[in-house]
């Protein structure tokens, strides 16, 4: 029981149903016509052109405790939402925590015209083990480096005494030396690896083992 008169930059479009379909930028009017009583009433849509949106993801320093995953986005409607796996959504383009190994990131444009999915490496080291026998937590490794076979690791005692090197693709250091089990207490660590850019780098840092 009602009829709809459609225009585009006040032309006339030969649409009839309560749809139109855009397919060019400009000012879609329609006006609904009740065939029963006469009364009609206008709506207006701007229908406008939104640009490819790029985006990239980079973490500003390898092995903190608290690293900084910052999108940097260009193009689209310049309104985006953010959403790091499967948190919660956010309008900030930051993510803040205690990341290592990989994750994704997805970038919405919130009018719906553009959706994004980037990987995120990031680089971590653990900052403690218990190799009590447990099964949970007994090797230390950087497991964020295993798609480094090259990158070696050295383990030393708070006196610089190395106690081992290791792949990082072996299951890791089960807190003994020369088979005997030492103390808890802080040890030291040395990591020659890639860095993002593919030069060689070397990061040092003190972790701890509890048994």
């Amino acid at each position: 029981n009602f009829s709809f008169a459609w225009t585009f930059n006040n032309a006339a479009l030969p649409t009839t149903e309560n749809q139109h379909i855009a397919t060019q930028a400009g000012i879609y009017k329609v006006v609904v016509t009740n065939l029963l009583t006469g009364c009609s009433a206008p709506a207006t849509a701007v229908v406008s052109v939104t640009p490819n949106a790029t985006a990239t993801a980079s973490i500003e320093q390898d092995f903190g405790q608290l690293q900084t995953i910052t999108v940097t986005t260009a193009g689209g409607s310049g309104d985006f939402e953010y959403q790091l796996d499967n948190g919660p959504i956010q309008t900030s383009n930051h993510f803040t925590g205690n990341f290592s190994g990989e994750y994704q990131v997805t970038v919405r444009d919130r009018n719906g015209c553009t959706a994004i999915t980037l990987d995120v490496f990031a680089l971590n080291y653990p900052r403690y083990f218990s190799p009590n026998g447990d099964g949970y937590n007994d090797y230390w490794n950087i497991k964020s480096l295993s798609d480094q076979p090259n990158a070696v690791i050295y383990i030393f005692d708070r006196y610089g005494k190395l106690l081992k090197t290791l792949s990082t693709l072996s299951p890791g250091w089960d807190g003994t030396y020369n088979g005997r089990a030492l103390p808890s207490t802080d040890y030291w660590f040395k990591v020659l690896y890639l860095g993002r850019n593919g030069g060689q780098k070397e990061f040092k840092a003190h972790f701890a083992m509890k048994r």
